[in-house]
């Protein structure tokens, strides 16, 4: 009998009902999948970013973060959690989600061995584990994977050999291995993958030869095998392979007596091609006009010889490096190649250095491409005057002449080259011809090491400006005995030490002396009155101490005078009252009698200056486009392919990995951004235009910057900024046995001088820049400490700037979605307010509170209408010292119990040094009244550094007042 339509309805609706209230798991066919998620989840030992959040019983684990499943039978198809920072082993029973496609675990910290079980997964197409922690081998149950298209193993710590097994994989298109520690030879069955299109093994130990059965990857398009130990010739085969694109072979023991000349008649669509560092002899071949694509030749450090051929058809090149070989035979015509660059308009850098390159550099010099960024041409043998056409390439950044055989003056266009970060000139004859430079000037460059003497053989020079640069040591006495001197000497924002001496009295004739922003202590030398025609003096932003010199009331032509953040202590030379032309007076923060009345007359003339800069042009500070940029290349040398082992830590939106620049031999923090992550752009460009136009011994200093692309062709982006030995305030305050940190202790005098630093930084950005900087995010992870424990404020990516106008603040940039760290953030922030410099104010507070307390402001105990401000504010007036860091009590105490800790009370006082106790008691003060709920009741970093001033000096001097 039919059943009526209206029942067939209803059997309808009733199993959809019944299908949606059974539980995910219990369905046969489902089960295994969501029982291996939720071992996987077990593994996660660190969930920073509570990605897995959503994986829990009342969401279908299909709607799990990161889960794709199919439509037909719900099963998991993709499990995609790159870039989270996600920690703990992989989970083997991963090898159980018998329907994955797509495996992508990229960019965490996994470790632990490659389970073989993954193996099990038949249709797996993409497995992407690059970038983590994972050791042991791999695991050669990976030949089960028959369906697999992309396999990326990069950058992680794998050892062992490349299984043989990989070759039976006969789908496999792309295969990353590099930046490992693989070793012994490729497998021939590799050779067999002809659907192979792209190969990376560079960064390994892998040996052995190139073998002519290369030639059997018909689409092989990039081929990657530098930084390992080949040997041997380069297979005929490989040049007539047409389908490759880009070729590296780089720092290998290749050995070749000669490149076939029809080379590069075949690989017609080439676009790099790189093979320096090795063994590699002969003439450079001919037919490399052919490679009429080709962007990037690069074969330097290698045994070429003969004259460079035309490269009139390679109008795409960007990058030409010839440097180290034997090329030229010192003839004026070795140099007759250049002509044939003319047409390459994009060309950015030519390496020709350490070759036997000889006679005049050629007419045809200026008329390469005007984008050109880096031109070395150092350790030939040319010779003849340095042409002025020179200074007609205003983008370069690196200029290397040196080593050559150049006479006469260094050409005046080179003031063109505001851009230049790197000129090298020496080992020519053309000091001789300086001895009569009047003016020079070499600010703003990155200028190394400590300033050579020979400054002080130019008895003509009347201006010296060396400011804005790396310079250390003491200043050489030949400098002030430079009686030449009569407009400026500029030797400012550098980090010169010792002290000032007395030959400063020798600069009579002297206009303006600036050397602020250095290292320099002990007492100004009472000489400097001599200094009779001196307007402008600068000495700010060092460690002078002692009184002011009197005689400095004898500079009746001073009309500036900055002796700012020093240590200074007495009074103010009644004299400098006397000088009627002095319109500037800044002596704030330091320990001077009457420092009040010295605050006012500060700020009233602070003003004044502010008012008349304005008028003037914006600050000469570089640009982020200005910077030395380096390339993908040398960071990835850097931080050894950016290694789990040199991760220093990780943020909002990157991680920072410790790296060395061979080129410079410094050692420097490596900022890679997380570009996957939303904001990651952003972040980028707002601590470039933060760090760009600052400059404050407290704020951390960016030195170059990467945009570029990686060797899987995706964008990469990285800030490289002074690495801080001592590591952040963080392990200093909570050190981490997981991170193997070292228990270390901060004494009370340390903590008030960390804070007067972070001070005096907010005090900068807030006050003194001519657009006020928030900075967001301010945390003891973002306060780094470099080898003398001076604090470099860090982290700008959440930093906005502020204009004034007419009295109201106005934002430069979207503050939408800017949360800060919870905890550190104010409250307004959480409730849509704009951010204001009272938010900085707010988490330097919650600093203060949490150096005092040695507790973080996101432990447990804070919750259900209790902070860590409430907590010191109900602690404050009678049990202040059972919320005290025990670091900071007295060792007998230190040593109690805790239930003997819980005894102290006010009747029974703890036995510190008057001093300390006062101290602790205003420092609390300080970071409760900054903290406050409400932004309008909050201190500001003007009145928050005077407070701390008073503290320290009187923590020194047995006097204190309370805040």
């Amino acid at each position: 009998m039919a059943f009526p339509p209206i029942s067939i309805l209803i059997f309808c609706l009733t199993l959809i009902w019944l299908q949606h209230i059974i539980p995910p798991a219990s369905a046969s066919g489902n089960e295994s999948d969501y029982l291996a998620l939720l071992k996987f989840q077990e593994s996660i030992s660190s969930d920073p970013n509570k990605i897995l959040s959503s994986w829990n019983a009342s969401n279908h684990y299909c709607n799990w973060h990161g889960i794709t499943c199919g439509h037909k039978h719900q099963r998991i198809t993709e499990l995609k959690l790159q870039g989270y920072d996600l920690r703990g082993i992989i989970s083997p029973h991963v090898g159980n989600l018998s329907f994955l496609r797509n495996l992508n675990l990229d960019t965490n910290y996994f470790h632990g061995e490659v389970p073989a079980e993954l193996g099990r997964l038949i249709r797996l197409q993409n497995l992407s584990l690059m970038d983590n922690a994972l050791t042991g081998e791999i695991p050669i149950n990976l030949k089960g994977c028959t369906q697999l298209r992309y396999l990326d193993l990069s950058i992680n710590s794998l050892i062992g050999k490349i299984p043989n097994e990989l070759g039976s994989l006969r789908k496999l298109e792309t295969l990353y291995l590099y930046t490992n520690n693989l070793t012994g030879y490729i497998p021939f069955s590799i050779w067999n993958l002809s659907s192979l299109e792209d190969l990376s093994m560079g960064f390994n130990n892998l040996e052995g030869s190139i073998p002519e059965e290369i030639s059997q990857l018909k689409n092989l398009s990039f081929l990657s095998l530098s930084m390992n130990k080949f040997s041997g010739t380069l297979p005929s085969s490989l040049y007539n392979m047409s389908s490759l694109t880009i070729i590296t072979l780089a720092e290998n023991q290749l050995n070749v007596t000669q490149l076939p000349h029809n080379m590069f008649t075949s690989l017609l669509n080439l676009q790099k091609f790189g093979i320096a560092g090795n063994q590699i002899a002969g003439l450079i071949p001919t037919s490399i006009t052919n490679a009429s694509s080709l962007q990037i030749f690069d074969i330097e450090e290698n045994y070429f010889v003969g004259k460079v051929p035309s490269l009139r058809s390679l109008k795409d090149l960007q990058w030409l490096s010839l440097a180290y070989n034997n090329l030229g035979s010192s003839n004026n015509n070795d140099l007759n190649f250049i002509a044939s660059l003319e047409n390459c308009s994009k060309l950015e850098e030519l390496g020709l250095s350490g070759n036997n390159f000889g006679g005049n550099l050629p007419d045809s010099i200026a008329n390469l491409s005007t984008q050109l960024l880096q031109l070395y041409l150092g350790d030939n043998q040319i010779y003849g005057t340095i042409p002025e056409t020179l200074g007609k390439y205003t983008n370069l950044i690196s200029l290397g002449l040196d080593s050559n055989q150049f006479i006469g003056t260094i050409p005046t266009s080179f003031g063109k080259f505001h851009k230049m970060n790197a000129l090298y000139l020496e080992s020519n004859q053309l000091l001789g011809n300086l001895s009569e430079l009047v003016e020079l000037s070499f600010s703003n460059n990155k200028l190394e090491g400590k300033i050579p003497a020979i400054f002080g053989k130019w008895k003509y020079l009347t201006s010296l400006d060396l400011s804005k640069n790396n310079l250390s040591g003491a200043i050489p006495l030949q400098v002030f005995n430079l009686s030449s001197l009569s407009k400026s000497l500029n030797l400012s924002h550098n980090s010169l030490k010792g002290s000032l001496p007395i030959e400063v009295g020798n600069l009579r004739k002297l206009g303006t002396l600036d050397i602020s922003e250095n290292y320099l202590l002990g007492e100004i030398p009472d000489i400097i009155g001599e200094c009779i025609t001196m307007e402008y003096l600068y000495l700010q932003g060092n460690w002078f101490s002692g009184t002011m010199p009197p005689s400095l009331a004898s500079l009746k032509n001073l009309m500036y005078l900055d002796l700012s953040r020093n240590n200074l202590s007495g009074t103010i030379p009644r004299g400098l009252q006397s000088i009627s032309v002095l319109e500037y007076l800044n002596v704030s923060f330091n320990v001077l009698e009457a420092v009040c009345v010295c605050l006012l007359l500060s700020s009233i003339l602070a003003i004044y200056w502010r008012r008349k800069r304005n008028n003037t042009s914006s600050s000469d500070s570089p640009t982020i486009d200005q910077l030395h940029r380096v390339s993908y290349q040398i960071l990835h040398i850097a931080t050894k392919g950016f290694s789990a082992i040199n991760l220093i830590g990780s943020g909002s939106f990157g991680s920072v990995y410790k790296g060395r620049l061979e080129s410079e031999n410094k050692i420097v923090a490596v900022k890679v951004l997380n570009l996957q992550k939303k904001g990651a752009h952003k972040s980028f460009i707002s601590e470039c235009n933060a760090l760009k136009n600052v400059r404050h011994q407290n704020l951390i200093k960016i030195l170059t910057c990467c945009s570029s692309i990686d060797y899987k062709g995706k964008e990469f982006k990285a800030l490289v900024f002074e690495y801080m030995s001592n590591g952040s305030l963080e392990n200093w305050l909570h050190p981490s046995s997981e991170s193997g940190d070292l228990p270390r202790t901060l004494d009370l005098d340390r903590r008030l001088n960390i804070l007067s630093n972070v001070a005096y930084a907010l005090h900068y950005l807030h006050h003194e820049c001519e657009q006020p900087i928030i900075h967001c995010d301010l945390k003891p992870s973002n306060i780094l400490l470099d080898e003398d424990m001076i604090v470099h404020v860090s982290d700008f990516g959440l930093a906005r700037l502020v204009s004034t106008l007419n009295g109201f603040s106005k934002k430069l940039t979207s503050t939408t979605g800017i949360k800060g760290t919870i905890g550190y953030a104010p409250p307004e922030y959480g409730i849509g307010s704009e951010i204001s410099t009272l938010g900085d104010v707010y988490s330097f507070g919650i600093l203060v509170l949490e150096m005092l307390t040695g507790r973080r402001p996101t432990e447990e105990m804070f919750k259900d209408g209790l902070n860590l401000h409430s907590y010191v504010k109900a602690a404050y007036t009678n049990n202040l010292w059972e919320i005290v860091d025990s670091v900071l009590l007295p060792m007998q105490v230190q040593e109690k119990t805790k239930s003997a800790m819980e005894e102290i009370s006010i009747e029974e006082p703890i036995h510190k040094h008057p001093n300390e106790e006062k101290a602790i008691h205003s420092l609390f003060g300080i970071g409760l009244a900054c903290s406050v709920e409400s932004s309008k009741e909050r201190l500001n970093m003007i009145d928050v550094t005077r407070e701390l001033n008073r503290i320290r000096t009187a923590f020194h001097s047995h006097e204190i007042s309370k805040v």
